[in-house]
């Protein structure tokens, strides 16, 4: 039995596929340009992922199946984590509050 893989055998290159290149390039731009997320993309779901990389109350992951998509749930949830986020002495930030009182004046 002759293979590549027995003991003994030289070592031979082998041809190595990157698989859906053009879209892990775009997440490694993605995630250039989002310092406080890591992008990624999977191959098995084809689908883009978004971790946020700053504390908060829970885990923050958001997918979406273009980079253009990832984009712009990565920037809503950016400013939906901005406004529930408490300020230094416990209370909601004062963009909250002002969407609270927006609401009541409406």
């Amino acid at each position: 039995m002759i293979g590549r893989h027995r003991d003994g055998r030289p070592y031979s290159l082998v041809y190595r596929r990157v698989w859906d290149g053009p879209a892990r390039a775009e997440a490694e731009v993605l995630e250039r340009a989002w310092p406080g997320w890591t992008v990624l993309y999977s191959l098995g779901m084809r689908r883009f992922y978004g971790l946020c990389s700053w504390p908060a109350p829970q885990p923050v992951i958001v997918s979406d199946a273009t980079s253009e998509g990832l984009e712009r749930r990565m920037r809503e949830a950016e400013a939906l984590l901005t406004l529930r986020m408490p300020t230094a002495d416990g209370r909601r930030s004062a963009g909250r509050r002002r969407l609270r009182s927006a609401r009541r004046a409406a």
